[in-house]
């Protein structure tokens, strides 16, 4: 006589498992400004106003930790975004006559 509780004995019962997909949040990437001793402060004010849409104080207080520490971070971004925002400052910063230095960093 099979006991109506147990399962593995009654072979109608299937047992459906469900995939579990699991999907990587992106990695993050922080843009860098590195500080040299010819880009203008005003310059690096100006980029983060306009390619990195910062206030003037949010532009004022990164140039200035760029100025005394050597670099800061301008913002956090996915790759794609992290990497044209860089390519993108530099081209400008070239044909401005600025040897200013951004990079993408994983976080």
């Amino acid at each position: 006589m099979t006991d109506p509780r147990d399962p593995s004995k009654d072979e109608d019962v299937a047992v459906q498992q469900k995939e579990k997909k699991k999907t990587a949040t992106p990695k993050r990437y922080h843009v860098f400004f590195h500080n040299d001793d010819y880009t203008t402060m005003e310059y690096v004010v100006d980029v983060l106003r306009r390619f990195f849409h910062k206030t003037e104080t949010e532009a004022l207080h990164i140039m200035l930790t760029v100025h005394k520490k050597g670099k800061a971070i301008a913002g956090v971004y996915p790759r794609d975004v992290a990497e044209t925002k860089v390519a993108e400052v530099m081209q400008d910063a070239r044909e401005n006559g600025h040897p200013l230095l951004l990079t993408a960093e994983p976080e």
